[in-house]
C-alpha cells in the first residue's frame, strides 16, 4: 500500500488546516492508520489515530479536542482535521497505516514491520 499525504501549509495561529491521506490499495480498509509529526530537533509524535473500519479514535493529548481524525473508505483517504492550530504545532506530517495495530498502539509505538509510512506534508504555523 502507498499512502500520499496532502494537504500542508502556512497558517496563523488560531487557524485550521484539514490533511488528507490517499491509499492507492483497498487493502487500506483492513488497516489502522494515523498521523505523526516530527519537527526538527523532537522525536516523532503520534497525534491522531482510527482504527480500520473507524470506529476508534486515539488522540495526543496534546491535540485532544483540537484535530479530529476521521476516514473515508469510499475513497481510501483518512482526513485530519486540525483546528485552533499553535505555533507548537508546526512539523512534518507523516500518514501511516498498519493491518495489525489497533489505533492506540499505532500512535504509541509506530507501525510495525508489516505497517507502511507515506511521505510528509509540511504545516507551519506562524504570526
Amino acid at each position: 500500500v502507498q499512502l500520499q499525504a496532502s494537504g500542508g501549509g502556512s497558517v496563523q495561529p488560531g487557524d485550521s488546516l484539514r490533511l488528507s491521506c490517499a491509499a492507492t490499495d483497498r487493502t487500506f480498509a483492513d488497516s489502522a492508520v494515523g498521523w505523526f509529526r516530527q519537527a526538527p530537533g523532537k522525536e516523532r509524535e503520534g497525534v491522531a489515530c482510527i482504527s480500520a473500519g473507524g470506529s476508534v479514535a486515539f488522540y495526543a493529548d496534546s491535540v485532544k479536542g483540537r484535530f479530529t481524525i476521521s476516514r473515508d473508505e469510499a475513497d481510501k483517504t483518512v482526513f485530519l482535521q486540525m483546528s485552533a492550530l499553535k505555533t507548537e504545532d508546526t512539523a512534518t506530517y507523516y500518514c501511516a497505516g498498519d493491518p495489525q495495530r489497533i489505533s492506540s498502539v499505532l500512535c504509541e509505538r509506530g507501525p510495525s514491520g508489516l505497517g507502511y509510512w507515506g511521505k510528509g506534508t509540511l504545516v507551519t504555523v506562524s504570526s
